[in-house]
């Protein structure tokens, strides 16, 4: 019997069309021998429609696993879900905490990991514990900033200085991020930030760095694939860098020594362990002109259209996108299974 798959994107982040590229790649390399593949879009404001045209609802009666069509009241079996969520609402916890409740396996990153990972300021504090070196970087709250702006700029300045990099800490695709040269550009920086999320990271900004990414697959004993490394269009990789001007570079594997690109494959699979990370992860780094290795940040569901880095950095490892995506499949089957041996 084919395997009910639910792909579950759209969603109500920033990072909404980002998913919806995601998605519809992922659909159309599923093997239909293989799949019974069923969409589910969730619109900008939550809610959840199957083949984008009938509402539908997730059933949360454990024995029958799957979704029910609001209308019709038919329901659709689902096996495993494949939620192609990026950002908040989706790669935070907060659907992987509802499918834990639905009963119903799920690819990648369980509710602990899928938090600490979107979390910049509680992934770094994993990271610190774990040994990983990290740039200098402080948080700074959207209640200080109405509070007492004045003694926040300040703070920045003394603690991280300039250039710095401002960043909502709930949020991925580098939106709502700005690069910050001079102390005037800082307040709009956080401005900007403050529009996204209630909790903004400033981090020290290096100049000249290389950027490097890596993708871990696996659950207890994951595996890191070959080091890539992205040459942006801009001075920094920013969502036009990403998605739109379509000038940025990938060059995988990335020009290293060899001794060089195995560290930063065991520092990867380092940080994917440091937030407990299940199915897969892409962990980005930065490599200064002296040679020092920074990690930079998890991503726990990464882009995933046949372009992205991710799928790429593991079609270079060997793994072709069509057969990673059978094996996320398979991990969260494995996940699952290992989970359901738990005392009730």
């Amino acid at each position: 019997m084919k395997l009910k798959v639910g792909v579950v994107y759209g969603g109500k982040s920033g990072e909404h069309d980002v998913s919806l590229q995601s998605a519809r790649s992922i659909m159309e390399a599923m093997n239909p021998e293989k799949y019974e593949i069923h969409p589910f879009f969730i619109d900008r404001r939550g809610n959840w429609f199957y083949r984008e045209k009938e509402k539908v609802y997730l059933s949360l009666d454990t024995e029958e696993k799957g979704f029910v069509k609001a209308t019709s009241g038919e329901f659709i079996a689902i096996d495993v879900v494949f939620p192609v969520l990026h950002g908040p609402y989706g790669e935070d916890g907060t659907i992987q905490g509802l499918l834990e409740m639905a009963g119903i396996p799920y690819v990648g990153a369980g509710v602990l990991a899928s938090a600490a990972g979107m979390d910049k300021g509680i992934m770094k504090a994993l990271f610190a514990r774990a040994g990983l070196p990290q740039v200098k970087y402080t948080t700074v709250y959207r209640y200080r900033l109405e509070e007492a702006i004045e003694e926040e700029i300040k703070r920045v300045k003394e603690e991280i200085g300039f250039p710095c990099f401002v960043k909502p800490a709930n949020l991925g695709s580098s939106v709502g991020i700005s690069k910050v040269k001079r102390e005037e550009e800082l307040l709009p920086a956080l401005q900007l930030a403050a529009r996204y999320d209630a909790k903004i990271i400033v981090e020290q900004g290096l100049e000249g760095v290389r950027e490097v990414e890596v993708g871990v697959l696996g659950n207890y004993h994951p595996q890191a694939s070959v080091v890539g490394e992205i040459i942006p269009s801009n001075e920094f990789y920013d969502y036009q860098a990403k998605y739109i001007d379509g000038r940025s570079q990938l060059l995988i594997p990335a020009p290293l020594p060899e001794e060089r690109a195995e560290e930063i494959r065991k520092m990867a699979i380092v940080a994917f362990k440091a937030v407990e990370g299940s199915g897969l992860g892409r962990v980005d780094f930065f490599l200064t002109g002296e040679g020092k290795i920074y990690v930079n940040e998890i991503n726990t569901m990464p882009g995933f259209t046949r372009y992205s880095m991710y799928p790429k950095l593991w079609e270079a490892t060997g793994l072709p996108y069509s057969e990673l995506i059978d094996r996320l499949i398979q991990l969260a089957q494995e996940r699952f299974a290992d989970r359901s041996r738990n005392a009730v």
